[in-house]
């Protein structure tokens, strides 16, 4: 067996090389992320999978994985180890390979497999790895499991088992594309830039995109591990402007971003402006409500407010709910309230059936905006977007907020504001008509501007989101008045990126 894990272990010592290392603060909200060696070493990653046969044998789940891995350099030792951890414990390993994470979804369901441990860091900057994680499909673990496994881990309680078997699934990618590509053609051919940041997409995105009748221009799809433009992440705005170069470049229709892991999908439209996840999500739902009439959404609260405001949206009877951020959150609650699709402002959408099988795929999202474009097709995206009322809207800015304090921070900062709203005080120069509590804290002023403030679930940082449907002053005022209350807490860094 095993020992147990150590959280302070450092690389290039004997100890390194005897013992288990697992940071705790790896263990995040919905999923895994830690720094490879630095804060997780492959006995680590054993730990991890002998954790999660021992986790599925206390919730009574076949221990049966699909298992597979993203294009960094190091993915395929992490894999490897995670499954010899598998292995020990007695689970049934289905090995897909290199795959995005919607692949590994999509195999739950193609082989009939209860379990999933994806080896992604999805977006993060190379150094991190991580797992997502799952025991139900469509579903992937929330706080219940990820707490469970943390235990069950830093404690040593994992056991070993006889019976593990490995399974090589050659053929997985083949029958993900071809599943994709099971529908009508696009009526009218679309010009796409799709772009992948050298990440794992581009093996399967530009490919499907061009079966369904795209004229497909590659962007940076090349796989390099090293990054060597940018992170692929569409909503770092270094990647939206490589699109929208592009776009203007090639006189494309529409720009199409994919991140690290393909389970997101950032817009860029025909004139090169970038349109943030929240407002396409709201396109989209136009478009749906107005073949599926009284169609639930589901929207994360760092979404614009016109799910609740648009005219047409109402006009089609549709209606929607703000839920808390986080792909494992929006999935899970979307399932459980059996709401058409969930928008998620990050790029993660959630098809539910007739439309999809519940989970996030950038793919899907991608083929659903061609064929928005395709049903209207007299006017352009940009022109769809022109439709939208218009608000002024930032994007997500994130200070750096180390994992052990940030949410006693975003608590008080909580505190804060709700000291404010029962004071009656003005913030902004405006009077607060609400704040939304349900993930970090959404101060919403009397004419519908907010800001977000809340704490990443997969990074060291903090999240803030902010909005007007007035003005761009109030929206740069509101933001100025919770950039001065951050900048009271020592705690908290630099941002990646302000307005």
């Amino acid at each position: 067996m095993l020992p147990r894990p150590r959280a302070d272990l450092k690389p290039n010592t004997a100890e390194f090389e005897r013992t288990p290392l697992v940071k705790p603060t790896g263990f995040r909200e919905y999923d895994a992320r830690w720094l490879f060696p630095e804060e997780i070493n492959l006995m680590g990653l054993q730990a991890i999978g002998l954790g999660l046969t021992t986790l599925f044998a206390e919730r009574g789940v076949p221990k049966r994985f699909v298992v597979g891995h993203d294009f960094r350099w190091y993915s395929g030792a992490v894999k490897q180890a995670l499954i010899s951890g598998l292995l020990a414990g007695g689970g049934e390993v289905h090995d897909i390979g290199l795959a995005l994470s919607p692949m590994a979804y999509f195999a739950q369901f193609e082989l009939e497999v209860e379990g999933v441990a994806m080896v992604t860091a999805s977006h993060n900057d190379n150094g991190w790895t991580g797992i997502k994680m799952g025991m139900q499909r469509p579903l992937t673990f929330g706080p219940d499991e990820m707490t469970a496994l943390k235990s069950i881990v830093l404690e040593g309680r994992f056991k070993s088992a006889d019976g593990g078997r490995y399974l090589f699934v050659d053929d997985l990618k083949d029958r993900y594309i071809q599943a994709l590509c099971d529908r009508p053609k696009l009526k009218n051919k679309l010009k796409v830039v799709a772009a992948c940041g050298n990440g794992t997409a581009g093996a399967f995105a530009p490919q499907v995109l061009e079966a369904v009748g795209c004229e497909v221009i590659p962007l940076d799809t090349e796989l390099d591990h090293s990054f060597p433009r940018y992170n692929p992440n569409p909503e770092d705005m270094a990647m939206l402007h490589a699109i929208a170069e592009a776009v203007r470049t090639h006189g494309a229709d529409v720009g199409l971003g994919f991140d690290g892991d393909g389970d997101r999908c950032g817009v860029v439209d025909n004139e090169g402006h970038e349109i943030f996840a929240d407002k396409v999500g709201v396109m989209l739902a136009r478009d749906i409500s107005a073949r599926y009439p009284n169609a639930k959404f589901v929207a994360d609260v760092k979404s614009t407010g016109l799910f609740m405001t648009d005219p047409v949206l109402a006009a089609n009877g549709a209606t929607t709910t703000y839920w808390k951020t986080g792909h494992s959150y929006m999935k899970r609650y979307s399932f459980e309230t059996n709401a058409l699709v969930g928008f998620e402002k990050s790029g993660h959408f959630f098809f539910n059936p007739p439309l999809g099988r519940g989970y996030d795929d950038g793919i899907v999202a991608a083929l659903a905006v061609c064929d928005m474009l395709d049903r209207n097709s007299d006017k352009t995206l940009a022109q769809l977007r022109a439709d939208l009322p218009q608000t002024w809207q930032s994007p997500t800015m994130s200070p750096h907020c180390a994992d052990e304090t940030k949410y006693d921070v975003v608590d008080r900062v909580i505190a804060h504001y709700t000291k404010l709203a029962d004071q009656k005080a003005e913030i902004a120069g405006q009077p607060v008509a609400e704040l939304i509590t349900v993930n970090g804290v959404r101060i919403v002023l009397a004419d519908g501007t907010w800001g977000l403030v809340r704490a990443s679930s997969n990074k060291p940082e903090l999240v803030v989101v902010v909005e007007s449907p007035t003005s761009e002053a109030n929206m740069r005022a509101i933001f100025a008045e919770i950039d001065a209350a951050l900048s009271r807490h020592p705690e908290i860094g630099a941002y990646n990126q302000k307005i």
